[in-house]
């Protein structure tokens, strides 16, 4: 199986695309499945733009809004997860994952989907420890603060994924693990990105939740994306000399190495995407205290066991198969000819994806409830992360590494994207 690896996506899926294409066409061979590593863009139509965290005078539909109308189909399956550049409302429609169109599929906030033989984990969103133990308490409408803080790693996630006993074989996040560095070459790295120098000394490139999830779930191939560069590590695992191959890439820009296929033993096709047992078992055990205020989840409350849920989903599966619930579209499409006035539509719009997922687990659907939660957050999320958000100051409180490295040439770097 040939699988390609691709970084930031920026919504470039057209070029994306043609590039693989071609490869195929000049290598003489055949991509089974693209995976892209955050920054996705899955924007539908103009109002998703402004769940966007990007500058205004940048915001553009780009392509996804192609293969979501039907207008074009994505020529490969392909698998994101999210970054810190999404259109964040439509993400959270498909918290637990689900197609975003057709051959496009969400691996959700935190999770695990199966194509063919291979397991593939990612975990969403990047690292900030002010907000890593809080839910997920932003509701729509979106503040300023909201849009900056809805995809930060939050330890629910986390310690979903830190559940899973079978083996993984790719995992995806969009910032790298925390010491990852370390096993790979630094010298030029830094030769590349001399101000990660500082970062890398102190222990703060990267996400600690990731280095812990690389700890424990050891895969074979980890991919990541945000800093804008490639770089691959080797990581050795002490525990049972298992080990990693980590590699990093950019974003979609000629000339820049945003692109790697790799090939992974696997049957012998045809393959598709099949919902995971372990990890549906894992969710069915942890969503009742899914955390939907400023406050984390209260573990002391979960009281399903995992053996129990296992043997609950595999009889689900057995009955219905697991085939991932079919691609509905669930807000109104962008049309070129008829730019749509503010006011038109606003608001959350229940997936029938995630619905039918939830009634398939016999869940219940928690998304938007607790409206009373927002102002309870409102009032109190801005005094614990201490500081306002402003994208284009040069001194950002929150430092996501996408930010600091970019402010210097944010207009040029964007609109070089576009």
């Amino acid at each position: 199986m040939r699988i390609a690896v691709e970084g930031c996506m920026h919504g470039d899926l057209d070029n994306v695309y043609a590039t693989l294409l071609h490869l195929q066409e000049v290598q003489n061979i055949k991509i089974d499945l693209l995976l892209c590593c955050g920054d996705f863009q899955a924007v539908r139509n103009e109002k998703d733009l402004e769940s966007l965290n990007v500058p205004p005078k940048f915001r553009s539909m780009n392509s996804f809004w192609k293969y979501y109308s039907g207008e074009k189909v994505a020529p490969f399956p392909t698998i994101f997860i999210g970054g810190n550049h999404e259109a964040s409302n439509y993400l959270w429609e498909l918290y637990y994952g689900g197609w975003a169109a057709p051959q496009i599929y969400f691996l959700g906030f935190a999770g695990v989907i199966k194509f063919d033989n291979i397991r593939i984990g990612g975990l969403s969103g990047i690292y900030k420890s002010h907000h890593y133990n809080m839910g997920h308490y932003e509701k729509l409408p979106y503040s300023e603060q909201d849009i900056r803080s809805i995809y930060h790693v939050r330890e629910y996630d986390v310690h979903k994924l830190l559940q899973i006993e079978e083996p993984i074989d790719i995992f995806l996040s969009h910032d790298w693990p925390v010491g990852i560095t370390a096993g790979g070459d630094l010298k030029a790295l830094l030769r590349q990105k001399p101000f990660f120098e500082q970062e890398i000394q102190e222990g703060t490139l990267g996400s600690k939740p990731a280095a812990e999830l690389l700890g424990k779930l050891r895969p074979p191939y980890w991919f990541s994306a945000h800093l804008h560069c490639k770089f691959a590590a080797l990581v050795q695992h002490e525990k049972d000399g298992l080990s990693t191959k980590f590699l990093a890439l950019d974003k979609c820009l000629p000339g820049r190495s945003f692109l790697q296929v790799i090939e992974i033993e696997s049957g012998p096709g045809p393959y598709e995407l099949q919902l995971d047992e372990e990890w549906l078992a894992i969710t069915r055990k942890y969503n009742a205290v899914l955390p939907l205020t400023i406050r984390n989840a209260n573990y002391n409350n979960v009281h399903l066991g995992i053996e129990q849920c296992r043997q609950f989903v595999r009889n689900k599966l057995q009955t219905r198969g697991s085939k991932p619930f079919e691609f509905v579209q669930t807000a109104p499409c962008y049309k070129p000819s008829q730019p749509v006035a503010d006011g038109v539509f606003h608001g959350f719009y229940k997936n029938p994806q995630t619905e039918a997922l939830l009634q398939f687990l016999e869940l219940e659907y928690l998304l938007n409830k607790m409206p009373e939660s927002r102002k309870l957050a409102a009032s109190q999320a801005p005094l614990i992360s201490g500081c306002s958000f402003d994208y284009l100051g040069e001194d950002i409180p929150i430092d996501d590494i996408d930010d600091t490295e970019d402010f210097k040439e944010v207009d040029l770097e964007y609109a070089q994207e576009r």
